[in-house]
């Protein structure tokens, strides 16, 4: 099998024909676990109406239309709903959130606007759609990740207002193994772990919604897969969400023993509570990333040791005004009380992280002045949004002293999109007035390559691996053209991540990561080779991560840490780790 990972546009992927494995294809590994089973693939697409921007529909019927398409609208709203309050977590999130698109105003305007020009109501649903896609991808970054979701809804909606079948994935008979170009959120999320044994999609990245809610269900799943189109339904694969293989006619036994083998590795995941540990004794805290109360409840009550990534602009992104301190203390302390009476660990010493307000640019706040800026991914985000209003950032730190008095905590503060030792050295000064311990994020490559520098200004660093990834790659994170190079076995980005966690060393300061790449277990093997102090990563992940390090020792994720940064691409640094920690 080859070790070159091919680009999700590629014609076909890296495969051999004969063996036990029988033909292979390669992609980008996102939730570990091995399913085997006949392939499945999502229904069609409705067909979609001829847009010929000419007048079809009389003057005194176009209000009619107006009311098809909101009946349609409220339809498709009602079904999303309903899936979404038997969903939970980011599942239910992601299927409220594209209900929410259908009822959306601008989104009935545009409509509207069509309409009473003499478009049809399902022509005018496309044209409005091109229209909203057009100017999410404009933006970029969150708002460019709402074109799937846009898609999603436009087949829904055209589906409804033509009478043809609703689109999505069909519940399968029997078990099975779902293959597909791309998967819509609200298809993801309304997906059977039970009937679904794995999952595979020629497009998506590692940040993906369908690899975000395939890690939440459980279900293996490898994205960016080269050459899926041609495995067909009925075909039986199996799917290796761990090496990102996906094996295209196997021998039945071969397959069945590599299932029964990941099963037991399941088991030990289950069975593992903790503290983070590699099988020699070297201590690597296993944190969650949370972003409010009940997710800090719920992580809490997995084998975590604590919180490594508070996102805390939830309380800010929806709001009309700036939330007073008083009410960010509440939220915060919810988060802080949840492992208020867990023991300090060996890489962070806290329990709970928070990061400050990561808004601006693609996330604009409704209270704040925002530029016009031609490149929001580069623009005034994080950090930055202190320089011109740093009011925000200090009523926010006052917040986090206030929840940790409440709470008698004792939390640390780190700031994202850092890029110099001087915005280090202010940030900190702005914490320790306040009683607290500072620390930055590491996403910009500058901050990478001059972490010896900030660590001489702040007492930790934490290293978001997703934005490392795309400024290190000079690759949108949330395309799905470029979701291979946003692999985050990426051997360059690694060499910036050994570059950290070494300064990290030489000042005897903890580097703790925190994006996609903490919720690997293999590659969390190689992070603590490294010399990463903590993993933090989705709650569903942590016992995953955990496990992995208790079942190897500290000199072997040293060796394939080496391995790891000398490979030429992914493919092959996952090959050379998982050579030395798997066999």
């Amino acid at each position: 099998m080859s070790s070159v990972a091919t680009p999700p546009s590629a014609s076909a992927g890296p495969s051999v024909s004969t063996g036990p494995e029988g033909r292979s294809l390669l992609g980008i590994p996102v939730v570990p676990g091995v399913g085997a089973g006949p392939v499945v693939r999502p229904a069609e697409r409705p067909r979609m109406p001829e847009v010929t921007g000419e007048p079809s529909v009389p003057e005194d019927a176009r209000a009619g239309e107006v009311e098809r398409f909101q009946a349609a609208a409220g339809v498709v709203a009602e079904r999303l709903e309903g899936r979404s309050a038997r969903a939970t977590g980011a599942a239910a999130e992601v299927l409220e959130a594209t209900a929410g698109l259908a009822r959306d105003r601008g989104l009935l305007a545009a409509v509207a606007k069509r309409v009473k020009a003499g478009a049809s109501a399902e022509v005018a649903v496309v044209g409005a759609a091109e229209q909203f896609s057009a100017m999410f991808t404009q933006l970029g970054g969150v708002m460019a990740e709402r074109v799937t979701d846009l898609a999603d809804l436009r087949d829904r909606l055209v589906a409804e207002l033509t009478g043809q079948e609703e689109p999505g994935v069909p519940v399968p008979a029997d078990p099975s193994v779902l293959l597909a170009d791309d998967l819509a959120p609200a298809d993801t999320a309304g997906l059977q772990p039970e009937l679904v044994l794995a999952i595979a999609t020629t497009r998506g990245g590692p940040t993906s919604h369908t690899a975000i809610i395939a890690r939440q269900l459980g279900i293996p799943c490898v994205v960016a897969v080269g050459g899926l189109d041609d495995v067909a339904t009925g075909q039986f694969v199996l799917v290796d969400g761990t090496s990102g293989e996906v094996a295209v006619e196997p021998d039945r036994a071969h397959a069945q023993a590599r299932v029964e083998a990941s099963q037991r590795e399941a088991a030990a995941v289950a069975a593992w509570t903790g503290p983070g540990a590699t099988a020699d004794g070297h201590a690597v805290d296993v944190l969650a990333n949370v972003q409010d109360g009940a997710g800090a409840r719920r992580a809490a009550a997995t084998g975590a040791q604590g919180v490594g990534l508070f996102r805390t602009e939830l309380c800010f992104l929806d709001a009309d005004s700036e939330p007073s301190v008083e009410e960010q203390a509440r939220v915060y302390g919810e988060v802080l009380a949840a492992f208020a009476d867990r023991p300090a660990g060996a890489g962070t010493g806290s329990k709970v992280v928070l990061r400050t307000l990561d808004a601006g640019s693609d996330k604009p706040l409704r209270f704040a002045t925002a530029p016009d800026e031609e490149n929001p991914a580069l623009g005034v985000r994080g950090l930055r949004i202190a320089w011109k209003q740093p009011g925000i950032l200090d009523r926010q730190l006052d917040a986090v002293a206030l929840a940790a008095e409440q709470t008698g905590t004792s939390p640390w503060v780190m700031a994202p999109m850092v890029a110099t030792a001087a915005e280090a050295r202010d940030f900190a000064a702005r914490v320790r007035s306040r009683g607290l311990t500072a620390g930055v994020m590491v996403e910009v490559p500058a901050a990478a390559l001059h972490a010896e520098r900030i660590l001489r200004e702040v007492d930790f660093l934490s290293i978001g691996t997703n934005d490392l990834a795309q400024y290190t790659l000079a690759a949108d994170r949330l395309s799905a053209d470029l979701a291979h190079l946003n692999d985050p076995w990426q051997p360059a980005l690694l060499q910036l991540v050994a570059l950290t966690a070494a300064a990290g060393v030489a000042a005897v300061k903890p580097v703790g990561v925190c994006g996609e790449a903490a919720a690997d277990p293999l590659l969390g093997a190689v992070l603590a080779g490294m010399g990463i102090t903590s993993l933090s990563c989705a709650a569903s992940a942590v016992s995953a991560v955990g496990a992995r390090l208790a079942q190897v020792e500290l000199a072997a994720c040293q060796e394939a840490a080496r391995a790891a940064v000398a490979a030429d691409d992914p493919a092959a640094a996952r090959a050379a780790a998982r050579e030395v920690l798997l066999g």
